[in-house]
């Protein structure tokens, strides 16, 4: 394998973009979910032909988009897997914090990487970890102060994706653009929806990335999903079902939200723990 820069989008867009994922034996990423499944394991049903939505789902699609609103307060935990990948953290808006943990490819990729990253208006740090048969050939590696917490210059990372948090777009998945891209829902039980989402235009979303979603060409019209709602009607969990396009597999997104108003703040790391983003580090996510 030919180790080129990595360019990690670093909670979900570029996170779940096929091919970021460390490179496997067989070139493909994904966990082989099936395109149709649901949280019951029947298929979810297809959006009509005009994009029309069904009798009574547009109750269920306000409820919905209802379902995100107590994201936008800023405190919450979460969780996100898709691709081989995996990111949880907290949000804490009160604070102006933040922190996300994100794991990228195992034991059996040339590469690996896990990241810890950390926000507390006006700082930022990041701690990268690099595992797998080609972590030595990372450009630049001997200069990444692996282990240690590196302090991020915020002007090198102002707009960044890969390194740098919103604080006026605090949804790391961002749920809400992507509830209003559906095509047909409907109930599937107390506080279960299924249907299908037009994910075309959900780049500025951050779970798929544009790639992906330009490689989906028409599938992208009609994306099947499952979600469900905690009983005050806050959103729970978002399972995005994406199909198969080119030589990357179908796989499952899911995104879960919890402690709505009980998250912390994110914590400091230890000042003896902290050095200087070098150079290299701003390469490596460029």
């Amino acid at each position: 394998m030919t180790v080129r820069r990595i360019s990690v989008g670093l909670v979900a867009a570029a996170l779940f973009t096929p091919g970021l994922v460390a490179c496997t034996d067989t070139g493909t990423t994904g966990t082989g979910a099936s395109p149709t499944a649901t949280a019951s394991g029947t298929a979810t049903a297809t959006a009509t032909a005009t994009g029309t939505v069904a009798p009574g789902a547009g109750d269920a699609k306000q409820e919905l988009l209802a379902s995100t609103e107590a994201i936008r307060t800023g405190n919450f935990r979460f969780t996100m897997t898709g691709g081989g990948s995996t990111a949880e953290g907290q949000v804490h808006e009160p604070s102006q914090s933040a922190r996300i943990r994100v794991s990228l490819g195992d034991a059996s990729s040339d590469l690996s990487m896990t990241l810890d990253v950390i926000h507390h208006r006006p700082d930022s740090w990041v701690k990268v970890d690099l595992g797998g048969r080609a972590a030595g050939k990372v450009p630049g590696v001997e200069a990444l102060n692996l282990g240690k917490y590196q302090h991020l210059d915020q002007n090198r990372i102002k707009g960044d994706r890969n390194l740098g948090f919103d604080f006026d777009r605090l949804d790391p998945a961002g749920s809400e653009v992507l509830t209003r891209g559906i095509t047909e829902v409907r109930r599937t039980g107390e506080g279960a929806y299924a249907g299908t989402i037009d994910v075309s235009e959900a780049a500025e979303a951050g779970s798929l990335d544009a790639s992906m979603i330009a490689a989906l060409g028409a599938q992208a019209k009609s994306v099947p999903f499952t979600a469900k709602v905690d009983p005050q009607g806050r959103l729970s969990e978002l399972v995005i079902q994406v199909p198969a396009s080119g030589q990357t597999a179908a796989q499952e997104i899911r995104v879960t939200y919890s402690d709505y108003g009980n998250a912390t703040a994110a914590q400091k790391p230890p000042a003896d723990q902290v050095v200087e983003a070098p150079p290299e580090l701003y390469r490596l996510f460029d």
